[in-house]
């Protein structure tokens, strides 16, 4: 019923202390409590303090939502209203019905979903042959392609506006998708990720007779999920968010894409910035949404090629 343990003092003495099996257990249980009860508060702590970080970061957000519900009165009065006292949908239904938005929302969508397309085409091929091919000046040229990053887009704009003036481009959807049908980025992206495979992955495929196209479609594109998940979010995000190059060549409503066409609601009354911010609520949940849907993907593909092994 009882056992014996025999311990040692510092002084050098011994002496004999009886402990039951239940007193034992107890003081096991005991300690147990006390770290699940210490890890729960831990726990609760970080969901506590991740809350309020993620309240601080949203309220502008928040705040918007707010607003596209709130009528133009309640907006502009002595109060400080961040909630609307009498929320209405009338902002929405004139966001919709002022400008064309539903038509300026599939121009975005076609455009930033070609777009998607394209890069994912062009950079993975691209990609494929700085990591697999070897050809003369291929290190020269790799390094000309990222120095284009350093390029600001303002600098190229006007040139880039000229000669799609003389092709009589203006003011189609191929002004629009063309131009960004690559990017310096995305190469860069698919060739860290292709850096991580085995040379003799492709020498293998080449001497069981795999074409460099069958390899890219059969053993790469499966390998790289990741990698394309990643790319398709970042670039769609970027393309549904253009501004400067849509503004600058088109002009008719048929070609606007969103992000023009929502600056049309704003006008010299009061009642345009509750208009414009219901808006821009509608706008912004594609976009978050693709981000929401693909954010994991997004996270590993960027970090993916960080690492060979």
């Amino acid at each position: 019923m009882s056992q014996t343990d025999v311990n040692v003092l510092p002084g050098g003495n011994l002496f004999q202390n009886k402990i039951s099996k239940e007193e034992l257990e107890t003081l096991k249980l005991e300690m147990n409590k006390k770290a699940l009860l210490k890890r729960r508060s831990q726990t609760t702590g970080r969901i506590i303090a991740n809350i309020a970080v993620a309240f601080v970061v949203l309220l502008p957000l928040l705040y918007a939502v707010s607003i596209a519900f709130m009528p133009s009165g309640e907006l502009f009065s002595m109060d400080m209203n961040l909630v609307p006292e009498h929320p209405t949908l009338e902002n929405f239904s004139s966001a919709l019905t002022n400008v064309p938005l539903i038509r300026f929302i599939l121009n975005s969508f076609l455009v930033a979903g070609l777009i998607t397309l394209g890069q994912i085409i062009s950079c993975s091929l691209s990609a494929f042959a700085f990591s697999f091919l070897d050809f003369k000046g291929k290190g020269v040229l790799f390094m000309i392609v990222m120095a284009t990053m350093m390029v600001p887009g303002e600098a190229t704009i006007i040139s880039n506006y000229l000669t799609v003036g003389n092709w009589g481009m203006l003011d189609t959807y191929g002004v629009l998708i063309i131009p960004y049908l690559t990017s310096a980025m995305g190469i860069f992206l698919f060739r860290q990720f292709y850096m991580t495979f085995p040379m003799s992955l492709y020498e293998s495929a080449k001497l069981d007779g795999c074409s460099n196209l069958k390899f890219i479609l059969k053993i790469l594109i499966p390998l790289t999920k990741s990698a394309i998940g990643a790319m398709a979010v970042y670039t769609f995000i970027n393309a549904w968010n253009m501004y400067m190059w849509p503004l600058l060549v088109t002009g008719s409503d048929k070609m606007r894409t969103v992000q023009i066409g929502i600056s049309m609601l704003n006008s010299v009354d009061s009642q345009s910035i509750t208009l414009m911010i219901a808006g821009v609520v509608i706008i912004i949940i594609p976009s978050i949404s693709i981000f929401i849907v693909g954010q994991k993907q997004l996270i590993k593909g960027m970090f993916s090629g960080a690492v060979k092994g």
